[in-house]
């Protein structure tokens, strides 16, 4: 359920929400779990951003960027540095929000595995809330590799079975054909009514979804892939701080550390594990 101020959110005639908000919404009051905000405001940029995230996930499914392993990634050059074990480094005197723009606009220029993918449309997604001057202020420093998220993101994962529209979950194949490593499993974003987008597979339902991931099993393959109770999300109300007008973006940060790996399609969990043991 949601709550404001500690009592129960009632939706009236003031909140004009389209389809997407008025689904997570009714995902949320009818969650066992308290979604709780200080404000409505707090509440309306969850809901923002997590539209934003659902037609992100839309549009890189309509765009021409395909699907690659590390070795095969591409991008354009005129925003980024492709390094050589297949990221994406800003170029210098790039804007951000120029170069994320750039994968959706001249997107049969780029090709990236899954993880990526999610980066991207979370970058994209928070870019189209917050605006280009708070956008390109926070995330000077764009990389785009696996998992290796920017810490304003504020990536955490949690576990539920209970998804909102805007998660992005994850497709366990433990048995998964070593020939193509990449279906270990598939990085996807909920877009609601039983429809995931992976980088790859595109939109399908989650039993569409095992069905494509089990036909890329090891031969005598035992165990079906199977949808995860893992779910990652960005800290919505530590990005909703970068929409007051008086925010200082110079605050100083500490950049991650960088796990180069070369399995393409891990899950988020698996690459924060890397790190606890850099």
């Amino acid at each position: 359920m949601i709550q404001i101020a500690g009592k129960p959110f009632q939706q009236n005639d003031i909140w004009h929400t389209g389809n997407e908000e008025k689904m997570i919404i009714h995902v949320m009051n009818e969650s066992p779990t308290v979604y709780s905000y200080q404000t409505t405001d707090e509440l309306a940029f969850e809901l923002k951003l997590r539209k934003n995230i659902m037609l992100g996930a839309r549009a890189m499914n309509q765009s021409k960027a395909r699907f690659a392993v590390f070795e095969d990634s591409r991008c354009n050059p005129q925003y980024w540095i492709l390094t050589q074990v297949g990221g994406f480094q800003l170029r210098q005197g790039v804007e951000p929000s120029e170069a994320i723009r750039d994968i959706y606009v001249n997107s049969s220029l780029y090709a990236f595995e899954c993880a990526g993918a999610m980066l991207i449309i979370y970058y994209h997604s928070v870019l189209n809330v917050i605006g280009e001057l708070a956008f390109n202020k926070l995330f000077a420093n764009i990389y785009i590799y696996s998992w290796n998220a920017d810490t304003d993101l504020g990536l955490t994962n949690y576990y539920s079975e209970k998804f909102i529209p805007g998660d992005v979950v994850y497709f366990n194949n433990p048995d998964f054909d070593p020939r193509f490593s990449y279906s270990r499993g598939e990085n996807a974003v909920v877009l609601g009514n039983d429809l995931y987008f992976g980088h790859g597979p595109g939109i399908l339902t989650e039993r569409k979804m095992i069905r494509k991931l089990n036909s890329r099993r090891k031969r005598g393959a035992s165990q079906s892939a199977y949808l995860m109770n893992l779910i990652i999300r960005p800290s919505f109300k530590k990005l909703a701080e970068y929409t007051s007008p008086s925010r200082d973006y110079y605050v100083p940060k500490l950049e991650s550390a960088i796990i180069e790996h070369n399995e393409s399609s891990i899950p988020f969990d698996r690459y924060r594990n890397m790190l606890s043991g850099f």
